[in-house]
């Protein structure tokens, strides 16, 4: 036996052992992407070096054998430096996106993706649970989103992007009209969390927390919880039925709801420090941004977000017949189609810039235009007029496009000597909103009047407090953005309760360059829009605009999807490898190797832009199979891996036994699943026993939410039997 240390533990192994195999016998980690114990050791990815005392150069651990009084380390700057390198090379010639880029521009990171593929296969259990992963009130969210999804959604640049939006509250709505899905519970931690705010901030952080087996109680003013959702929002684009539903499930998670309290007069910040183990400041941003307007302060002007609220509360909102509205954004177009169907005749919407830079969605502004609403574009008020303490008119500033200001936005800039005046009853100001700082006096506030809250922990000035959403660092945004926010802030409160530090490193992963993307070979399939009510049916009441998709609107809108993000994310060896270090291949940034390409016949997807050339499918093909159905082509820069004269797989001596595949570390060979649209899912395996032709044969088995995704051989039997996919899975009981 010999005798040696490995990062500072002693361990003995037999006379040529490599030290690769120490290492794993003893539970050390060393990365490789080109071993495996079925072939020959090749040393291709230069991943697995370590540093021996005594020895000059790197050692690479799968082919370098023990000696006895060998001091290893597996981990030192030297081996981590070759190691980064390595693994920038690998990734400055590898042609894939990890995750789509729907997934990466939604800011609660939804796997949008995952859920329009499992809609698309008819899997709409499994489609909700994976959005609530992210989203504890998808129904509501699907329907007021403005979805960055959609627009970094690659479809778009073919046609029309995926109705991401849409599909989302489509699989919510089937979810809410039968048993509601309740995600399973970990044990109760003995941890009480109190949590300031329920709107979609604070339902979403108290929702994550209770899954995790804390204790939460949720303190909100108004009489319902439900925040700008249900008092900023209008019926017509949330019915608060919906909201109320959503609301009742997170209820049932065990989250005490606790209404009509006001902070500061029923109770601080302070106190609930005093009695829980963490306090969650999601207060939102409830008061209208003005606009420091001479008349401002004239009867009959009034904020956006106080308009709406008064209206969701119906109170007496009495705004006459001739309305302005101020803004360019959703809030606005809501305020305008309210004021519609509260009787308005006439509705103007006052904007600085042209229809273009209107942040509002284009459906906003369409149907506002259809409901008969005015818009005054490049116009921005000088004056609100009044007489008697009453608004009676306002006077606009003619405006021309100058320059792009900051936000890349033309800046507009006004025409001297051109103005416009049109008699009002009322004003409704929706330009933004901010937050009551008075509410939350005892934490430390930033320059912009918001809560100071840490990016990454979201704690605040007092030890315990964390805060989060439209009341900290910059103030309002859109709900997914506060909802992104309050999960991360549900990791780092957990961590904190159970006195553990979270990981801020943000992980690498790989993205395509979307200018060498061939769009124009891709079929053309403009998207399919859901029936909306007419403009004469809904412009005199506050029923539901937007109705939705049928089941088979909803199942073709899905399979559009282009399936950017790789098949193989939740079980990619070269992405784990990658994420452990912090790595810039875009310093070898240059001409890729291959192309992007995606052959594939009735069981393996193979497409060579992702290949990092470790030659395990070529070896195992050869070694254990003895098939030799694709090599090595070509050389230098140009290798690639494929059958001979490049033919297709299906005109090869090629088995489809998926060694290939079982053994690829990244995308570059993937197995196709029983679903007819593909998707990469977080899929579970296990080894089963089946008999082939009364011999005992090993098969992997995944899973997904219960059903059965793939079955694939898993030893010579299996491998050899040359049964199909489909006959394999028959024997699975």
């Amino acid at each position: 036996m010999l005798n040696l240390t490995i990062n500072g533990k002693k361990i003995q192994v037999e006379e040529g052992t490599t030290i690769l195999q120490a290492a794993r016998e003893n539970g050390i980690y060393i990365p490789t992407l080109c071993y495996d114990d079925a072939v020959k050791v090749y040393g291709a990815c230069g991943l697995c070096v370590v540093e021996a005392e005594g020895i000059p150069k790197l050692l690479r651990s799968c082919s370098a054998k023990c000696s006895d009084g060998m001091v290893i380390n597996t981990e030192s700057d030297r081996v981590v430096q070759s190691r980064k390198v390595a693994m920038e090379l690998l990734m400055s010639a590898h042609d894939g996106d990890c995750i789509a880029p729907c997934q990466l521009n939604c800011p609660a990171r939804t796997d949008c993706q995952g859920y329009v593929g499992l809609i698309a296969n008819g899997e709409y259990d499994a489609a909700l649970k994976l959005i609530k992963n992210k989203i504890p009130l998808p129904a509501s969210i699907g329907r007021v989103c403005p979805h960055p999804c959609e627009t970094a959604c690659r479809r778009g640049k073919v046609d029309e992007p995926i109705n991401i939006a849409q599909l989302k509250s489509f699989a919510a709505d089937i979810d809410l009209n039968k048993d509601k899905y309740i995600p399973d519970k970990k044990p109760a931690t003995g941890k009480k969390v109190a949590v300031i705010g329920g709107g979609p901030a604070g339902l979403t952080v108290a929702y994550r927390l209770a899954v995790q087996g804390h204790e939460v109680h949720i303190f909100d003013k108004m009489e319902k919880m439900g925040g700008m959702l249900r008092y900023g929002i209008p019926q017509y684009r949330l019915p608060k039925e919906i909201l109320d539903e959503e609301i009742s499930i997170i209820e049932r998670t065990g989250v005490k709801m606790n209404n009509n309290l006001t902070l500061g007069k029923d109770y601080t910040i302070e106190s609930l420090n005093s009695f829980y183990d963490a306090v969650i400041v999601a207060v939102g941003a409830w008061k209208s941004s003005n606009m420091r307007t001479p008349g401002e302060e004239l009867d009959g002007v009034i904020g956006g977000i106080d308009f709406l609220r008064d209206v969701a509360l119906k109170n007496d909102v009495n705004i006459g017949e001739r309305v302005v509205i101020c803004g360019g954004g959703n809030t606005a177009m809501d305020a305008c189609r309210t004021a519609v169907r509260l009787g308005a005749k006439e509705v103007y919407c006052v904007y600085r810039r042209t229809r273009n830079e209107m942040p509002a969605e284009d459906i906003e502004i369409t149907e506002a235009e259809e409901e008969g609403v005015q818009f005054k574009f490049l116009t921005n008020p000088i004056s609100f007029n009044g007489e008697s303490g009453k608004v009676k008119s306002i006077t606009l500033q003619i405006m021309q496009l100058g320059e792009p200001d900051a936000s890349g936005r033309r800046k507009p800039v006004p025409v001297e000597g051109k103005t416009e005046e049109i008699e009002v009853d009322s004003v409704i100001v929706a330009i933004g909103q901010k937050l009551v700082s008075d509410d939350v006096k005892e934490l430390k506030l930033n320059d912009r009047g918001n809560i100071e809250a840490d990016i990454d922990t979201f704690k605040t000035s007092i030890d315990g407090v964390f805060a989060i959403g439209d009341a900290t660092n910059r103030g309002a945004s859109i709900a997914i953005e506060a909802i992104g926010e309050a999960n991360r802030c549900a990791v780092s409160v957990d961590a904190y309760l159970k006195n553990e530090e979270i990981e801020t490193r943000v992980p690498y992963i790989s993205r395509r360059d979307e200018e060498l993307i061939d769009f124009a070979s891709k079929e053309k399939c403009p998207a399919i829009k859901p029936k909306v009510l007419g403009a004469e049916q809904r412009k005199d009441n506050f029923d539901e605009v937007c109705l939705g998709y049928t089941e088979e609107e909803a199942k073709a809108e899905a399979s559009r999807c282009l399936e950017c993000g790789c098949k193989e994310y939740y079980k990619c060896r070269l992405l784990n490898v990658a994420q452990r270090y912090d790595i810039h291949p875009e310093r070898f940034k240059g001409e890729m190797p291959q192309k992007y390409t995606a052959n594939s016949n009735e069981f393996i997807e193979r497409n060579s832009a992702k290949c990092i050339l470790c030659g395990l499918c070529v070896r195992s093909c050869k070694e254990v199979m003895d098939i030799s159905a694709i090599g090595l082509l070509g050389r230098g820069f140009k290798t690639e891996v494929a059958p001979a004269f490049n033919l297709p797989l299906d005109q090869t001596k090629c088995n489809n036994c998926g060694l290939c595949v079982k053994l690829c570390p990244t995308g570059a060979l993937t197995e196709k699943s029983s679903l007819a649209k593909q998707v990469p899912l977080d899929e579970s395996y296990t080894e089963q026993t089946v008999k082939i032709n009364n011999q005992d044969a090993k098969v992997l088995v995944s899973r997904y939410n219960g059903k059965v995704i793939r079955v694939i051989p898993n030893d010579s039997v299996s491998r050899n039997s040359g049964l199909t996919r489909e006959e394999l899975a028959s024997l699975i009981k």
